[in-house]
Formats: structure tokens, C-alpha cells, sequence
């Protein structure tokens, strides 16, 4: 077997995932701050973890969501419809210069109910989660990690047996996020060619 000629050898010394585009999921991570009030940050290294109800997100603890999640034991997730994916950015956006995000006002929430957190209203997957354990050493980042305490999901996007995927889709794009720096919406999809006796892993 030979190696293709046409590619490009990247310096690992350095990030690699600012050389070429990536898809990964947009959710948009809810914590307590510690003077109360409820501060979001957009999250696209993030992810079920495993099968089980699991969730986990890449984060650095010079990071207020970190510092939050360690305090406080809890965070939601909302992910984010693909229109409202101007409301996920403003919620990392509005910020002062004491940190605080008086400004998170002016965006659409309503409460978690078996944890203290709040999620962004324009979503249509809200997870409310307990942490289950912080790893570190991936560099200057962590993967902190959460029990899924209770989730909710809009009607229109609920998956129905009898319903067609395809079609579900199609009513309902979901946002990406291309990494670094653009995002797109999924509005066409196609069943996965599993062979047989495959099994999720």
C-alpha cells in the first residue's frame, strides 16, 4: 500500500484542528455563578458519553463554567435550535468588566427543575446534569463530566417509531458547529450503512 502523495504533513507540536475543519455537535452549557446568577457558555468539544445517560464537555479551569461546575456540582445543556444559533453566541458575548453577564436578561430561559440551573429557551434538547467526575491532563483543558439528572426535548423533535428520521430532519435542521470558527445546519440525512451483527460501540 503506498501512501497518498497529495497530503500535507501537520506540525503536532502545534493544534492541528486550526488547519482543517472539523464537525462537532453546538450545545450551549448552564452554570451558577458565585454570586447566583446563572452564567452560559457555548460548547462544541461536547458530547454524550458511552450509551448510557452520561455527558461530558472539554473545558480549562481558568474558565468561569469550570470554576461553576466544580462549586456548584451541576450544569445544564441546551442545544440550541439552528435559528437561534445568534442567541448561543450572545450568551458567551455579553459579558462586563467585573465577568458578570447582566445582559443574559434579554435572552429567552426557563428553570431546571431537580437542579439549580437554567437553560436557553430556543433549544430543542435540555439536559440537567450532576457532576460526575473531572479528568485533566489533556493539556491546559479537562473533561468535566455529568450524570444526566432529568432531560426534555421539544415535541417536534421527539423521535417517533412510526415517523420517518428522514422527514424528522427535514422539519427540524440541526445546527454544527465547523471548527474553527463556522457553523451550518443538517437538514438532509441518510441511514447509516450498519452491517450486519454491528453493534453500537
Amino acid at each position: 500500500m503506498e501512501t497518498p502523495s497529495s497530503l500535507v504533513s501537520l506540525d503536532v507540536d502545534l493544534p492541528i484542528w486550526e488547519r482543517v475543519f472539523t464537525v462537532a455537535p453546538l450545545v450551549v452549557v448552564g452554570t451558577k455563578g458565585p454570586e447566583g446568577g446563572h452564567t452560559f457558555a457555548p460548547k462544541h468539544q461536547a458530547m454524550p458519553i458511552g450509551w448510557a445517560n452520561y455527558f461530558g464537555f472539554a473545558c480549562t479551569p481558568e474558565h468561569r463554567t469550570y470554576r461553576n461546575v466544580l462549586r456548584e456540582g451541576v450544569f445544564t445543556v441546551t442545544y440550541p435550535l439552528a435559528r437561534q444559533v445568534v442567541h448561543a453566541a450572545l450568551a458567551v458575548l455579553i459579558r462586563h468588566d467585573d465577568g458578570a453577564r447582566r445582559g443574559l436578561d434579554t435572552l429567552p430561559t426557563f428553570p431546571a427543575e431537580k437542579i439549580d440551573g437554567v437553560f436557553l429557551s430556543d433549544g430543542y434538547l435540555f439536559l440537567e446534569c450532576e457532576l460526575e467526575k473531572i479528568v485533566g491532563g489533556f493539556g491546559p483543558f479537562a473533561l468535566i463530566t455529568g450524570r444526566v439528572a432529568a432531560a426534555y426535548v421539544r415535541e417536534d423533535a421527539l423521535r417517533i417509531f412510526d415517523q420517518s428520521d428522514h422527514e424528522l430532519i427535514g422539519r427540524m435542521p440541526l445546527p454544527v458547529y465547523l471548527a474553527p470558527g463556522r457553523y451550518g445546519s443538517v437538514g438532509e440525512s441518510f441511514a447509516f450503512p450498519r452491517p450486519e451483527g454491528m453493534r453500537h460501540g
